[in-house]
């Protein structure tokens, strides 16, 4: 940081650039590296090298890390919340899936008349003989309209919720106890058919995503790719705040609230700003998530799969963004080895994994790592 006088004026102070800051982190480099890797690496694999190749990369498992990116980028938003802030949050798996709503609706919207009934309305909606659209449907045509959407309804929400919650002084395992009452009494809305969004079932069955075939491996490729640099841009946004000077702010509120408030900044703005922007991350990791699996249903928003995901950054390691992300690539890749291996051992592995990690390495491992490297 350099800095230039003049006679009679007060130092010019250069301030760092955003890729100056996050260079300046412990381990950023590395993860930038990591990051760009993977948004190269993947689509040269699956392109160039001939199928019968060592080296090709199928198309199933370009969607398979496409959604380990999702998961990754849901993450790194949970530990902004829980690493930096100590925000225990059970109910981000809300946000994630509205911001899959948000997209799903879009993609029955793009399906017109080429559904099973070869009607305007999604076909839910003609098997349980609705007349037309509900109000909340106008505008879904618009893919730009339901990119707003994927971050605004997530994003409202939490603010909403952030903002009662936190100012009438909720925190701890009360806080936490109150997320998952959320996301499990919006689960047992979206189960219903009178809600208007496909029920049990949800929704699914897409063709398009703005004109182009989703089972198009051209497609499938684009989407892979679109969700890593979505994973490196929230890294990077991530990395911003908490090595700004909010961040160190968000560390006190962390560590000590109440002396935080006495020397005179208020935590609710701090916590609010991080809730609500932790949430709307969520929201484009179910957006992006939901054109590649091909659906989305209530059964995000049970409580386990928020569980599940505070799980991943307690293993990859609280309060280091990228530990967070490793977290969810490696414990989603164990689950999915699992589930097709040994299915009926998967949950008992994971509770091992979790307790494993916690009592020998409460830092997580990343976390451990670069403890023991200074």
């Amino acid at each position: 940081m350099s800095s230039v006088e003049a006679p009679g004026v007060a130092p010019v102070v250069e301030r760092p650039s955003l890729f100056a800051r996050v260079r300046q982190q412990r381990g950023a480099p590395l993860a930038l590296i990591l990051f760009l890797l993977i948004c190269v690496v993947v689509p040269i694999l699956n392109r160039v090298p001939a199928q019968s190749s060592a080296l090709y990369v199928p198309d199933y498992l370009v969607t398979l890390l496409g959604k380990f990116c999702c998961y990754a980028i849901v993450a790194i938003a949970m530990d902004l919340v829980w690493g930096f802030t100590g925000i225990l949050s059970l109910g981000h798996g809300v946000f994630f899936a509205l911001g899959g709503y948000a997209m799903g609706m879009y993609l029955m919207r793009s399906i017109g008349e080429q559904g099973v009934y070869r009607s305007k309305l999604p076909d839910f909606m003609v098997f349980l003989d609705w007349k037309e659209l509900p109000w909340f449907w106008q505008g879904f045509d618009n893919f730009w309209f339901a990119m707003l959407a994927v971050m605004l309804v997530p994003g409202l929400l939490a603010y909403v919720f952030g903002y009662f919650a936190f100012r009438s002084r909720i925190r701890g395992v009360y806080f936490s106890i109150i997320t998952q009452a959320l996301t499990y009494a919006l689960m047992l809305l979206f189960f219903r058919n009178e809600t208007g969004l496909g029920g049990n079932n949800g929704l699914t069955d897409f063709k398009h995503i703005y004109g182009y075939p989703l089972h198009d491996s051209s497609t499938k490729l684009g989407l892979y790719v679109f969700s890593a640099l979505a994973l490196f841009g929230a890294f990077l946004v991530c990395k911003f705040v908490v090595s700004s000077k909010a961040g160190r702010v968000l560390r006190a509120i962390r560590d000590e609230e109440g002396r935080t408030m006495f020397v005179g900044y208020n935590p609710t703005n701090y916590k609010l700003f991080v809730w609500t922007l932790s949430a709307v991350l969520c929201g484009i990791a179910g957006a992006l998530y939901v054109p590649q699996v091909g659906i989305i249903n209530p059964s995000e928003m049970q409580p386990s799969n928020s569980i599940e995901m505070a799980i991943w950054v307690a293993i990859g390691g609280r309060g280091t963004l990228f530990g967070a992300a490793c977290g969810a690539f490696l414990v989603n890749a164990a689950k999915s080895w699992f589930t097709v291996a040994m299915p009926e051992l998967w949950l008992y592995m994971l509770g091992l994994l979790f307790i494993g990690v916690t009592l020998l390495f409460p830092r997580g491992l990343v976390g451990s790592l670069q403890r023991v490297k200074r």
